[in-house]
């Protein structure tokens, strides 16, 4: 009988060959920080049996872990480059921040829930001990670590916050999230800085739930 390890490690292997791999994700390094990464550990333990579900996952009060696909196409829009400077807002428990950290960025984590930062304080060093963590205000960010070369919203906001769009990098800085407003369809985009000024690019249609806290951020126009 294989032990709930090896039965982990098999829902790993399914969630990457049947969710991540069939939409268009070949980043390597996703690719394997995804098979890699005990999801599972990562969730209040009510949760767990939803680890590997092609579903955005309940951690309480609202928020989420982002469903794998969605976390995994946002990452691959990325074109994550080595060492490059990586600020997640709303990491929750700190699954995507690992990811990213497995796939050789330099992750600052920034959560305001005390029982997910709770959780992310005994995983991370553990699973991904390069990742800064840190408590504060989602829509302030962390400019004591800025500019970012990327800064990905863990969760759908109406608008950017400003205090985020000023953090990133003028160069190289890009935003990931999903914008939902005005009864539209909830769209996952990137966000750059470019010469000709900041631009939005839409990349899927997604049902990524709300941050609370940002459901009222202040408009930045990309």
């Amino acid at each position: 009988m294989a032990t709930q390890a090896e039965l982990f490690a098999d829902a790993r292997k399914r969630m990457v060959d049947s969710q991540i791999r069939p939409n268009r994700v070949t980043d390597p390094r996703i690719l394997a920080a995804m098979r890699r990464l005990p999801r599972e550990r990562f969730l209040p333990h009510a949760a767990v049996p939803l680890a590997y579900a092609d579903e955005d996952v309940p951690l309480g009060h609202g928020r989420y872990m982002l469903e794998p696909m969605v976390l995994a196409r946002l990452l691959q829009a990325a074109t994550l480059r080595e060492h490059e400077r990586v600020l997640v807002v709303g990491a929750n428990t700190g699954y995507s921040a690992a990811v990213l950290a497995a796939c050789g960025c330099r992750v600052v984590a920034l959560e305001e829930d005390p029982a997910l930062l709770a959780i992310a304080e005994a995983i991370l060093p553990q699973e991904a001990p390069g990742v800064t963590l840190a408590s504060g205000p989602l829509g302030a960010g962390w400019p004591g670590h800025a500019p970012y070369d990327l800064i990905l919203i863990e969760g759908a906001v109406p608008a950017v916050p400003p205090a985020l769009a000023a953090q990133l990098h003028q160069e190289t800085g890009r935003l990931l999230t999903a914008i939902c407003c005005d009864g539209r369809a909830t769209r996952a985009v990137q966000c750059e800085v470019t010469a000709g000024g900041p631009g939005m690019t839409a990349i899927f249609d997604c049902n990524t739930p709300p941050i609370p806290s940002l459901r009222r951020a202040p408009v930045f126009e990309f």
